[in-house]
């Protein structure tokens, strides 16, 4: 089976240059998605975007959302309802 193309990131500490790392992996997995709820949401939204549009020769595509004061719940049913492209499973990754 597929890892789940949705992913949401429950933010326990805020970013730190491995977030980097951890965004260039799910590139390449073909993530579609990627929801971040917690501590510095709108800084890893905005990490992810940065590094999805690169130089802008070779941008990848993501659709991002940060949810900074909802709970884990609310964030994995905002990604829960999305449907066409962004349809299926949700993954969630804690860092």
């Amino acid at each position: 089976m597929p890892l789940p193309r949705k992913i949401v990131v429950h933010s326990v500490r805020g970013y730190s240059p491995d977030f980097d790392a951890l965004v260039a992996v799910w590139i390449k997995e073909g993530v579609n998605f990627v929801g971040v709820v917690g501590v510095e949401a709108e800084k890893l939204e905005d990490v992810v975007d940065d590094i999805s549009v690169g130089d802008g020769t070779n941008s990848y595509f993501m659709l991002t959302t940060a949810h900074p004061r909802e709970s884990l719940a609310e964030a994995v049913a905002f990604a829960e309802s999305l449907s066409g492209e962004h349809a299926g499973p949700v993954r969630i990754v804690e860092f």
